[in-house]
């Protein structure tokens, strides 16, 4: 059985190689982590990991990206895998974007840049025990 995957969603390769290095350290032992530059790439990764019935169960999505937003990309994901944990990452978010996506596409959390480990951390694992 395949192990579960996390996702990582950011235009900014700098912010993706952060967050690959945090969440490896903590996450690598039980899921897998990929990342996604942008929303196009993270739905391709998705319906990939669906064909080969690999379960995804988080994604943490920076909000402004090229093309398609954070809270846009959330709802979307929501629509075809209400299941999937939704985190949202931030220096520059709407609130009505974030409460949009909180209603929306049951939004788990919003961390605002820059975030602490701890808190990424924490909030992931929190998130994943409600599994």
């Amino acid at each position: 059985m395949p192990k579960p995957v996390i996702i990582c969603v950011d235009d900014e390769e700098v912010v993706l190689n952060s967050l690959k290095i945090q969440l490896k350290k903590e996450f690598s032992s039980r899921y897998r982590l990929e990342v996604a530059e942008n929303a196009e790439e993270a739905m391709e990764i998705l319906k990939e990991l669906s064909e080969d019935d690999v379960d995804v169960v988080a994604i943490v999505s920076d909000w402004l990206m090229p093309g398609k937003k954070g809270d846009e990309f959330l709802i979307d994901v929501h629509q075809s895998a209400p299941s999937i944990v939704k985190i949202m990452l931030t220096g520059q978010a709407d609130p009505i974007a974030i409460e949009r996506a909180k209603k929306q596409a049951n939004l788990y959390a919003c961390l605002a840049k820059p975030w602490t480990k701890e808190q990424l951390i924490d909030t992931i694992k929190s998130a994943l025990t409600k599994l």
